[in-house]
């Protein structure tokens, strides 16, 4: 951790938050999800820049140590491919790895489809790439917290009533269980979560205090407009192919594997129709965070796979 570096540049006239670690031709850009930050990728960055790979985590626009959004109404996960683009073009890399995590695997997945050129591979950690032909999100009922937080100003009720750091835990908490988090008819997304129910074992209460930090400067304006409030700007892609070798590492227990067709998708290996050069593979005790919950399974495999692709 003490050999991250920390630096800034400039994108789409905001300053972006970058931390990386490592040297050398062969780079690995890790992309955060919701409620994560360049310190989610911890394990990950030192394992890879060990292995021989120069490793870059940005806080995405809007989260961490990064500049908020300066239109926030109008930011959408496009905004984030172009971020992409300029961490490449300003440090003169002409390919890279990505790694993506929640939303961070769609950036990713996207991105690639954008700029085949520019990506050596991909590495997903949650679900590989669905098309929104497959996605059913719509099937979900009203108290689906994807449904919650894309309504104005309601999560911001809710979030509103509990210090930040409060909100950081229950979140986690709630993304590592393997129920959809759905709220009841009087009930809101922090209700789901007993005060006395205490954190995941691998996550301890010095990385919670350092989400909670950061979270505190940038607010949760920026990571609720993206994904959230902007889902409805993503364009439905026709035939879309990841044609680039691609790895999935899915917990047996992440709760988006619960989406209406999600793991039938999946399983069935019709995914591949979409993504043919596709590995998946499932932790079993697996949740949402598998690059926190086991850090030394999923580097390994992380690293097993950059190699075989170098």
């Amino acid at each position: 951790m003490d050999q991250i570096q920390h630096k800034f540049i400039d994108t789409r006239g905001m300053k972006l938050h970058l931390a990386e670690i490592g040297t050398g031709p062969l780079v690995v850009i890790f992309i955060h999800g919701f409620p994560e930050i360049w310190y989610s990728w911890r394990h990950q960055m030192t394992a890879v820049a060990n292995a021989g790979f120069r490793a870059i985590a940005p806080d995405l626009i809007g989260y961490g140590l990064s500049e908020k959004h300066k239109d926030l109404e109008n930011t959408c996960l496009d905004d984030f491919l172009a971020d992409i683009l300029t961490i490449l073009d300003s440090f003169e890399i002409p390919k890279a790895f990505l790694i993506g995590k929640d939303f961070g695997a769609w950036a990713v997945n996207l991105f690639t489809l954008q700029h085949p050129g520019r990506v050596s591979g991909v590495v997903t950690l949650g679900l590989p790439f669905i098309p929104s032909s497959h996605r059913k999100l719509h099937q979900h009922p009203e108290g689906f917290y994807i449904f919650r937080w894309m309504e104005p100003g309601r999560a911001e009720a809710d979030f509103g009533r509990f210090d930040v750091k409060t909100v950081v835990r229950n979140i986690y908490i709630l993304f590592s269980r393997s129920e959809n988090p759905i709220a009841e008819e009087g009930q809101e997304i922090m209700d789901l979560v007993d005060p006395s129910t205490p954190l995941p074992p691998w996550f301890s209460e010095d990385d919670l205090a350092t989400y909670a930090t950061l979270y505190e400067r940038s607010g949760f304006e920026g990571p609720l407009q993206v994904p959230y409030r902007s889902m409805h700007k993503m364009a439905a892609l026709i035939d879309p192919k990841i044609e680039v070798p691609t790895l999935t590492i899915t917990g047996e227990s992440d709760y988006t594997l619960k989406f209406p067709g999600f793991e039938e998708f999946v399983r069935s290996g019709r995914v591949k129709e979409c993504v043919p050069d596709l590995e998946i593979i499932f932790l079993p005790e697996g949740t949402h965070f598998v690059q926190e919950q086991f850090p030394e399974q999923v580097n390994q495999l992380i690293k097993t796979f950059l190699k075989k692709h170098t």
